[in-house]
């Protein structure tokens, strides 16, 4: 069914020229006889009506636009109307619309002819129609309701769509009060269709908000390049207007140009450098990224990863139980060989000492037995008598040793007496096998990758190599010390650091292995404090000294130039070429340097021995007395010497407080001024002399020797002036060119002048 048009007043002009006002009530008579005229059978007086109306009706058509339009709803009030198809009646407004267009221009003949000849039918011919229009759908001749007549339906359906006017009253209408049921599909079908046109909407709104989107760029779009041009034709207009001749410049110098140039050039300046930085900024970020976009791509196996991680921990844990269990059979080994090397050290020191009592104590009781009788009390011990062969038996070995070598500026008392019976060597030696096999089947049943330190590292490398973010922040490198220890100490046991030849510690194969890990770091080179750079250093203060500093203590003997020398230089490998720090001096080392000086100060009380004898018992070279004395003095010397060889490690101070204090002040000095003038106190002087260190006397500026030599200065000068007396210028001259080496150039010219030694003088000047 048709929708209803709305109502619309319009006021007709006066000045219209053509009949769009004469559409009246009698419009729908027209449509009444076209519907006639189609078939619908009309009896009585509504024909002749509708053939009556349809003139005007003919006359009333034109534009849409400008004629009035009538609702076709009927109005309960304001006069009569013209009934229609359906039995409706027309408004009688259409008479006050034409009143008042009369009214405006005054009614035009025409008008007046066409009321004229209508006449607007009553009440009874109304009802007399819609009777007849009832009787007619009852009969079926007017709106057939027969569905098996298909064609008659759709007819009627046209013709219904045509004529909005043919629905029934508001009256005839049935009103239902509730909803007709439907069935499930239908509800179905309702559902639906109720989605899709919700679908349908939102994809609509969409849409419309996209056309409107776009609506508004393009016109802001117009709205910027309105303004561009209005801005152009702005700038164009002031352009014309800067070179107007009526415009006055402010003055202008070159200095408020350059003024103005330096400013923008520092302001450029400004710029160019934050973009540099920014720049700079930039390309630390993209190498950071590639950094982190390697390191992501290395780890991006996390299956890989996981499996070695967890082979790692497996293989550190084992490792861990494994040196756990053996190292209490190093820890017994590395006694036991402690021990043996301990109680042969206290078996020569205590022999060396017992063979000084007994000795010394023979020489004192000797004169006295010269004047005893053959029958006196005074008889040798056995025992010390025994003690003497066996010194004597010793010495003479040795001499034929050395006679044998060609060596005869040997001195008595400057050899090592550190032979053992053969008896006691046997046993060392067959103790010392024992301790070596028990030695050799420590690790006999142990994988070579957890005991052998170049294994060990080596799967330690491999994950700072593979994963080296996580191998430094686990600290591996304070870590690998700890677990390399007890394979370091079990290949310690059968290294003597006070045997001549001896293995050094660059040579061993621990050593080497370490040093090549550190070598291989990833980390930067740059950095002092890398955790890995300290793994050597760590190792040699937390096994290798403390190992050291046992031999310094209970096993070196400071009288032995060779155990000496061979300790001097494996030290010398700790102490000055592997130090944490530059300036560090860790506390393992601070306990190494204290044994020695202790171990020195030890053997200065308890080693040194000088007897003084009377002249007249010691002016005969052969006697026992001469004899002794003099092995004792050589022995010290040997010492003093000993004492300087640690000249670069130890500091200058406790080398001048142990040598010159301790030893030659103490000891030295007395027993020259006690000998008998002549050579051989030179000699010894000239000896003394050779063991100290020359950079104590290397500066040019000194003048007076080091405050330690003074009484042994005293001593040259005396000799010197014995010796001026007698025939000895030579001797004389070595005493002065000591003076020299020593810095005592003072007492040097003193001596020259007193003694009226003009033709030494150039010795001086020569220096």
């Amino acid at each position: 069914m048709a929708h209803r048009p709305q109502r619309t007043f319009r006021r007709r002009h006066v000045d219209s020229s053509d009949s769009d006002g004469a559409e009246d009530p009698t419009a729908e008579a027209g449509a009444q006889r076209e519907q006639a005229a189609r078939g619908s059978p009309e009896r009585g007086p509504l024909p002749a009506v509708r053939a009556e109306l349809a003139g005007p009706r003919r006359r009333a058509r034109g534009p849409r636009g400008r004629g009035r339009v009538w609702a076709s709803s009927r109005r309960a009030d304001g006069g009569s109307g013209v009934p229609d198809e359906e039995g409706g009646t027309l408004h009688s407004s259409e008479s006050r619309d034409d009143q008042t267009s009369s009214s405006d221009s005054s009614s035009s003949l025409e008008e007046r002819k066409f009321s004229s000849a209508v006449q607007i039918p009553d009440a009874a011919f109304i009802e007399a129609a819609r009777r007849k229009r009832e009787l007619a759908r009852v009969q079926g001749d007017y709106i057939p309701l027969d569905v098996k007549h298909p064609s008659t339906t759709s007819a009627v359906k046209r013709n219904s769509d045509e004529d909005p006017e043919s629905e029934p009253d508001d009256y005839e209408k049935r009103i239902l009060f509730t909803p007709k049921p439907q069935t499930l599909r239908q509800r179905m079908a309702e559902e639906t269709t109720s989605r899709n046109e919700e679908t349908s909407e939102n994809s609509q709104e969409d849409e419309n908000q996209d056309i409107w989107e776009q609506q508004q760029m393009r016109k802001a779009v117009k709205i910027t390049e309105g303004r561009d041009t209005d801005l152009s034709h702005g700038s164009d207009s002031a352009a014309v207007k800067k070179f107007e001749t009526s415009i006055s410049f402010p003055p202008v110098n070159l200095e408020i140009i350059k003024k103005q140039l330096n400013t923008r050039l520092t302001l450029l300046q400004d710029t160019h450098r934050s973009h540099q930085r920014e720049y700079e900024k930039y390309v630390e970020d993209i190498k950071s990224s590639k950094s982190t976009i390697q390191n992501l791509e290395r780890s991006s196996n996390q299956a890989l990863n996981y499996k070695f991680y967890k082979s790692m921990k497996m293989y550190v844990e084992n490792l861990i139980d494994c040196l756990n269990e053996k190292i209490i059979h190093i820890q017994e080994i590395e006694s036991s060989m402690h021990a043996l090397l301990l109680k042969q050290a206290m078996t020569l020191m205590k022999r060396r000492q017992d063979e000084l009592k007994h000795e010394s104590t023979y020489l004192q009781q000797l004169p006295r037995k010269a004047e005893t009788s053959t029958n006196g009390s005074l008889a040798v011990d056995e025992n010390t008598q025994r003690i003497l062969e066996e010194v004597e038996s010793r010495r003479s070995r040795r001499r034929q040793a050395r006679t044998l070598a060609g060596n005869f500026n040997h001195q008595e008392g400057t050899s090592s007496d550190d032979e053992l019976p053969s008896a006691e060597r046997t046993d060392f030696q067959e103790n010392q096998g024992d301790i070596l096999q028990d030695y050799k089947k420590v690790f006999e049943d142990v994988n070579d990758d957890f005991c052998s330190i170049q294994n060990i590292l080596l799967k330690f490398q491999e994950w700072r190599e593979k994963f080296p973010d996580s191998y430094y922040e686990a600290f591996i490198g304070l870590c690998i010390p700890k677990l390399l220890n007890p394979v370091i100490r079990f290949q310690l046991i059968d290294w003597n650091p006070l045997k001549l030849g001896s293995i050094g510690l660059k040579q061993m194969s621990w050593f080497t292995s370490i040093e090549e890990f550190i070598d291989t770091s990833v980390e930067d080179t740059k950095k002092d404090n890398s955790s890995d750079k300290k793994i050597l250093s760590t190792v040699i203060n937390k096994t290798v000294i403390p190992r050291l500093t046992d031999f310094l203590e209970f096993i070196w003997d400071p009288l032995s130039t060779s155990q000496t020398t061979s300790l001097i230089i494996h030290c010398r490998v700790i102490l000055e070429e592997h130090s944490t720090w530059k300036n560090e001096v860790s506390k393992s080392k601070q306990d190494l340097l204290k044994s020695i000086v202790s171990r020195m100060k030890k053997s200065i009380e308890d080693d040194v021995f000088i007897p003084l004898y009377p002249k007249s018992t010691v002016e005969d070279k052969t006697s026992p007395h001469s004899k002794f004395q003099e092995r004792q003095f050589w022995s010290a010397l040997k010492l003093f010497r000993n004492i300087f060889l640690w000249n670069g490690l130890l500091p200058d101070d406790t080398l001048r407080e142990l040598g010159l204090g301790k030893l030659l002040n103490r000891y030295l000095i007395i027993a020259l001024l006690n000998a008998i003038p002549g050579p051989d106190v030179v000699k010894k002087c000239s000896q003394i002399a050779a063991c100290l260190p020359e950079k104590w006397f290397e500066n040019p500026a000194m003048k007076m020797s080091i405050p330690q030599m003074e009484s042994f200065i005293q001593c040259l000068l005396q000799s010197a002036h014995n010796l001026s007396r007698s025939e000895f210028r030579n001797e004389v001259k070595e005493v002065i060119l000591i003076l020299v080496k020593i810095k005592a150039l003072n007492q040097a010219e003193s001596l020259i002048e007193e003694d009226h030694l003009d033709d030494l003088k150039s010795l001086i000047k020569e220096v």
